[in-house]
């Protein structure tokens, strides 16, 4: 039986193009596929924590001393400059006291007018006083020999000391009169001048009166003190005052110099005060008192009142699980992570503990070394595919 050309001759390739067809439809499947999200990650780790309070504090001088003047004078031109070293007992200023002003005629003639009533004042109380002694004797000797009552004797002795006392009143009122005259006579010549003299050592950190001129008594002159002898004041909130105890460490930091500065808490004040925040919000704030311990040879840039940061450390441990803040959120009231496990995202409740800002306590949800990813926000699910990136 002859056969035909087709069956001799079949078509070479018959099956190439279902291959073709299956390797587009797997081709077409992965690049349909979901993507794997890509994350920062970072480790679950084990390490030194603190948490801290930062707040603005300002330095003082522990023992600031204010000079005022002691009399009312002519102050002498003061020679001293902000900043100038003194010694204890050095001469800060010259005053010389202010004489009482010489009184016109009229004015002297009634002043010696007054003296002159307060003279005769005082002889008329001392002749009634007299009067009433003798009286005085003559009812006592009566009511030895019972011919007034007691009655009469009391009244007696009544008068005899008002009477005295009428005496006492009129000599304060010449020695008024006599020492208003004897202060309006003429000015002495050789005024003692009153040198105001520096408390302790130190310098001149303000001077309020440099220029010569009149000065009543208690007009402050200058600020003294020891620049090295600083101390810190920070305003914290209440509730963080009140956690503090003595001891605590503080890092003072933005003060002008290349490192922080130690220092320690000395006291916390026992009275808050109301301050209104740049939000307009009232607050209750409590003054922190901190010792710097920084040796004073690398402080020497800083003075009196100024700015610093301060970081307080309201607790510490030398070694907890931690993770960066950024990996934890709030899944209701509890929070959570996501961890990388066989590359894909698995979601854990986290029990957090104490937070430094930028780092965060873990007690419990985690293991050290677990791989959490950063910032998952939105565009993380349970269960899906990640490829991490690690910081």
């Amino acid at each position: 039986m002859p056969v035909s050309p087709s069956t001799k001759n079949p078509k070479p390739f018959r099956w190439l193009p279902y291959v073709g067809a299956v390797g587009l439809i797997v081709l077409l499947g992965f690049g349909l596929r979901p993507r794997p999200a890509t994350v920062e990650t970072a480790r679950a780790v084990l390490g030194p924590l603190r948490a801290t309070v930062s707040e603005e504090g300002k330095t003082r001088i522990k023992q600031r001393y204010t000079v005022s003047s002691p009399v009312t004078g002519q102050l002498r031109r003061v020679p001293y400059k902000p900043g100038a070293e003194i010694t204890p007992d050095a001469v800060l200023a010259v005053i010389e006291p202010m004489a009482a002003t010489p009184l016109d005629p009229r004015s002297r003639a009634l002043a010696e007018s007054r003296r002159a009533a307060a003279t005769a004042a005082l002889e008329k109380s001392r002749a009634a006083y007299v009067l009433a002694g003798n009286e005085l004797h003559r009812m006592e000797k009566m009511f030895e020999a019972r011919t007034v009552s007691p009655q009469d004797l009391e009244t007696v002795q009544m008068r005899e000391t008002a009477a005295a006392r009428d005496v006492i009143a009129a000599e304060g009122a010449l020695r008024a009169a006599e020492a208003e005259l004897a202060e309006a006579g003429p000015v002495s010549a050789a005024t003692k001048l009153i040198e105001v003299r520096a408390p302790v050592s130190g310098r001149v950190l303000h001077v309020f009166q440099e220029s010569e001129r009149p000065v009543t008594a208690g007009t402050p002159l200058l600020d003294v003190g020891d620049p090295t002898d600083l101390e810190v004041v920070i305003e914290l909130l209440s509730r963080d005052g009140a956690a503090l105890r003595a001891g605590t460490a503080v890092e003072l930091e933005q003060w002008g110099g290349p490192k922080p500065l130690a220092a320690r808490v000395r006291l916390v004040e026992p009275a808050a005060f109301t301050k209104i925040s740049a939000l307009g919000v009232e607050e209750q704030r409590v003054n922190v008192v901190a010792d710097i311990t920084t040796p004073l040879a690398e402080r020497l840039a800083l003075g009196d009142n100024f700015r610093v940061e301060a970081r307080v450390v309201v607790w510490e441990e030398p070694r907890v699980l931690k993770v960066p803040v950024s990996a934890l959120f709030r899944r209701g009231s509890d929070w959570s992570a996501y961890v990388v496990r066989d590359g894909r995202a698995a979601l854990v409740p986290v029990q957090a503990g104490r937070s430094s800002g930028t780092e965060t306590q873990v007690l419990s949800g985690l293991q050290e070394g677990e791989e959490v990813i950063l910032y998952p926000g939105d565009r993380v699910k349970e269960g899906e595919r990640v490829s991490t990136v690690k910081i």
